[in-house]
């Protein structure tokens, strides 16, 4: 029996094929997705959950037009900065995406750092459903007490998802304590072990930790010198306080705090690239635990060579 999407139980292996390029923040991604599509004529699919928005350009490193020098590039500017993300809408319009591509015959390279996106994408994942009045009170108790006592009561009816959820990402402890809410079950049973719903190559870029922090370091610099600040500015007045997601991206929430009188601009700049290396350390533990990903330097001079190499592997087209 076919899923949702019209794809089987069993592994899809349509005529097309999948490259998932993965890692932490900042080291090339993006840059290298568009070049392995101009070598193989094929398309990028976003899979970072804050470039889905419009006019979040700066501060997620969009490339622009110019850089994605005429690749086809899907899932970027798809929602308004008022709406919600999820993982579950993300999922299926990714898949539709995908399905489209393989279904032409193309190439569908999948670029992010958000795990849990390309998981949902590429994997057979159902996620539990969500129920606005249960998410609406969570998300009430967040904005007036913060997310230490959110995670305190996650901790003690979850230890392993307590374990493993950052005390400071509240939008993350809101979605486990409704899914408990509305399960019964502890989150991280929701996340089975993977299991592929498409033949696809990952590829995962990584540095060591001190050249990492200098590329957080000259990215986050750059969005600052582009117009970071100037960016928040324009898309405060369309919202972007309201938006639950949106306005807590990094960056962009610091900012804010900055445009509110709490922080000097340099001060807003510092913390976020604080903020970023320790999101980068969340992503490399992340996606370290994914035994798919073939890692590569994301400094070697190969490095597209290499990559071309991985997706036609036998593998991927047996």
């Amino acid at each position: 029996m076919s899923r949702p999407g019209g794809v089987a139980d069993e592994v899809r292996q349509p005529r097309g094929r999948v490259l998932a390029i993965v890692g932490p923040t900042a080291t090339g991604k993006s840059d290298l997705a568009v070049e392995v599509a101009e070598r193989i004529c094929g398309e990028v699919v976003n899979a970072d959950s804050m470039q889905l928005y419009r006019g979040m350009d700066i501060g997620t490193a969009k490339l622009s037009a110019e850089q994605q020098r005429g690749v086809p590039h899907h899932l970027l500017d798809i929602l308004d900065i008022t709406e919600t993300a999820t993982v579950a809408a993300y999922q299926r319009v990714a898949r539709a995406c995908l399905n489209d591509i393989l279904d032409r015959g193309g190439t569908a390279i999948m670029v992010g750092g958000s795990g849990l996106y390309l998981r949902a994408a590429l994997d057979d994942l159902d996620f539990p459903s969500t129920d606005p009045n249960v998410r609406a009170e969570l998300e009430a108790e967040l904005a007036a007490h913060g997310s230490i006592p959110l995670h305190a009561r996650l901790a003690s009816v979850d230890p392993a998802a307590g374990a493993v959820i950052h005390r400071h990402n509240g939008r993350k402890i809101v979605r486990a304590l409704e899914v408990i809410a509305l399960t019964g079950q502890p989150f991280r049973a929701s996340m089975p072990e993977p299991r592929d719903r498409y033949r696809a190559a990952w590829i995962g870029l990584d540095d060591d930790p001190d050249s990492l922090d200098k590329r957080v370091a000259a990215r986050v610099d750059r969005m600052w010198a582009a117009g970071l600040v100037q960016e928040v500015e324009g898309l405060v007045d369309v919202g972007l306080r309201n938006g639950v997601t949106a306005s807590r991206a990094l960056g962009y929430a610091q900012v804010l705090r900055h445009l509110d009188g709490e922080l000097s601009s340099d001060q807003a700049r510092l913390i976020t690239q604080q903020a970023t290396r320790r999101f980068v350390r969340r992503q490399r533990s992340w996606f370290r635990r994914e035994s798919r990903i073939h890692w590569l330097d994301a400094g070697d001079a190969s490095l597209l060579a290499r990559t071309v190499d991985a997706l036609n592997a036998p593998t991927i087209n047996s």
